[in-house]
C-alpha cells in the first residue's frame, strides 16, 4: 500500500487527539499549537505552555509524540525526526511599563499566594466546609504550604472543625496572624466575634468582612489558599471573584436531585464570573456501616452524572462515615487519614484537584478574570 500524504494539515489533525480533560477541547482548539513544520520525514512542533505548567512538559511531549506517530503509522508515513518544543506565552509590552507594573501589583492583594481555590455549593448542608478543610489538610500532607480562609461569614465552621476553642487571636500591627494548626494556616471570622452572635449583615458589611479576612491576614508564602465560601450565589462570591486571582472553583454536591439543581446554579455563577470550575465533588455519596456494608442513602452517583452532563471533571466521592463526623466535630481532621479507606478517598480527591489546577494553568485558564459589577 502506497503511503498517504502526511503534511502539515495531517499533523494538525493528529494533534486534535490531544485533549484537555477539564474542557474536553484539544490543544489546537485551545490555541496552544504555535508552529508546525514538515519536510521530508522531519517534523517540528512548537506548543505554547504557561510557565506555571512547566512540570507537565514531559507528559505533554509524550502525549503529542504518541498521537503524531500513531497517525503517521495509520497513513503509512515514515517519520525520521520529530521535534516537540515549548514556548512561553508572549506578553505585549505596555506603553507605560512602570505604571502598568504598579497597577498589576496593586490589583493582586495576595502576591505571595500562588494558587487560590474556592470551594462552593449551591445550598447549605452538603458538606462544603468538610471538603474545604480536608482538601486544605490533604494538600498540606502532600508537602504544600496551604492556607484556609473560612469565608462563610454567616455560618463559620472552621472553629469547630479545626478545634480552635482554646486558640487565641493574634495580631501584628494592622495585620491578623493566622492560626497555625494541623499543618495549615487558617483564618475565620468565627474567632473574631462572639460565637453565639448571629451575624445579620447586609451585602456591604459581608464584602468588608471578607476583604479584611483575605487581605489583612499575614498569610506569608503559600502554594494554595483554599476559600470556604458561603452557600449559594451571593455577595461574598462576587467580592472574591472581583478582588482575587482565583485559579479555580470546586463545587460540592450531594447525590439527590434537589442538591444537583442548586449545584448547577453554583457552577453557572462561577462560569459567569470567569472563574474556572475545576470539577464537582459528591459528598455523602453512600453510607459505610461499621460492618463495612454500603448503603446508598441519597442515590449514589447523582453528582457524577450532573458533572458529565455539564462537561465538568468529576473529582471524586466522599462517603458518609462515622469517623469523619466524629473527627470533624472533634476538630481533628488529620485523624481522617488513620482510616485507610477514608484517607485514600481524600488523597485521591486532593490529587485530582491538584491535576486540574495544573491542566488549567497549562491551557492558560487560571489568569485573573475581568469582572464588572453594576450597582
Amino acid at each position: 500500500m502506497s503511503p498517504e500524504v502526511f503534511d502539515k494539515s495531517a499533523v494538525e489533525k493528529s494533534l486534535r487527539a490531544v485533549v484537555d480533560p477539564s474542557t474536553r477541547k484539544d490543544v489546537v482548539t485551545l490555541g496552544m499549537v504555535k508552529h508546525i513544520a514538515v519536510f521530508e520525514g522531519a517534523i517540528r512542533i512548537v506548543l505554547e505552555l504557561s510557565p506555571h505548567a512547566a512540570s507537565l512538559q514531559d507528559q505533554l511531549r509524550n502525549t503529542v509524540d504518541r498521537a503524531v506517530r500513531q497517525a503517521a503509522a495509520v497513513a503509512h508515513a515514515k517519520i525520521d525526526t520529530l521535534e516537540i518544543e515549548f514556548s512561553a506565552p508572549k506578553v505585549a509590552a505596555p506603553t507605560q511599563p512602570a505604571a502598568a507594573t504598579a497597577q498589576d501589583q496593586a490589583s493582586n492583594p495576595l502576591p505571595n499566594v500562588k494558587k487560590i481555590i474556592a470551594v462552593g455549593a449551591g445550598k447549605g448542608g452538603v458538606g462544603k466546609s468538610t471538603v474545604a478543610v480536608n482538601v486544605a489538610v490533604g494538600l498540606a500532607r502532600m508537602g504544600y504550604a496551604v492556607g484556609l480562609l473560612d469565608a462563610d461569614i454567616y455560618g463559620p465552621s472552621a472553629p469547630t472543625m479545626l478545634g480552635m476553642d482554646e486558640v487565641g487571636t493574634r495580631a501584628k500591627g494592622q495585620m491578623l496572624l493566622p492560626f497555625e494548626l494541623h499543618g495549615i494556616k487558617a483564618m475565620t471570622i468565627g474567632k473574631l466575634v462572639d460565637p453565639d452572635k448571629a451575624l445579620v449583615w447586609r451585602g456591604p458589611m459581608a464584602h468588608g468582612a471578607f476583604k479584611q479576612l483575605a487581605t489583612q491576614t499575614e498569610w506569608g508564602e503559600l502554594d494554595y489558599l483554599i476559600i470556604d465560601l458561603p452557600p449559594g450565589t451571593g455577595d461574598v462570591a462576587l467580592t472574591m471573584a472581583q478582588m482575587l486571582p482565583v485559579a479555580g472553583a470546586v463545587v460540592v454536591c450531594t447525590p439527590q436531585r434537589v442538591a444537583q439543581d442548586d449545584a448547577r446554579r453554583a457552577v453557572r455563577m462561577f462560569q459567569n464570573l470567569g472563574v474556572e470550575v475545576l470539577g464537582v465533588v459528591e459528598n455523602m455519596s453512600f453510607f459505610t456501616a461499621p460492618d463495612g456494608k454500603e448503603y446508598d442513602l441519597f442515590g449514589r452517583g447523582g453528582a457524577e452524572i450532573m458533572a458529565q452532563t455539564m462537561g465538568l471533571p468529576f473529582l471524586g466521592s466522599i462517603p458518609i462515615h462515622i469517623a469523619l463526623r466524629e473527627n470533624s466535630d472533634g476538630g481533628q481532621p488529620l485523624a481522617n487519614w488513620k482510616n485507610t479507606t477514608m484517607g485514600a478517598s481524600l488523597d485521591a480527591l486532593c490529587q485530582r484537584i491538584e491535576a486540574q489546577v495544573k491542566l488549567a494553568a497549562m491551557a492558560g485558564r487560571t489568569d485573573r478574570p475581568t469582572l464588572t459589577i453594576s450597582p
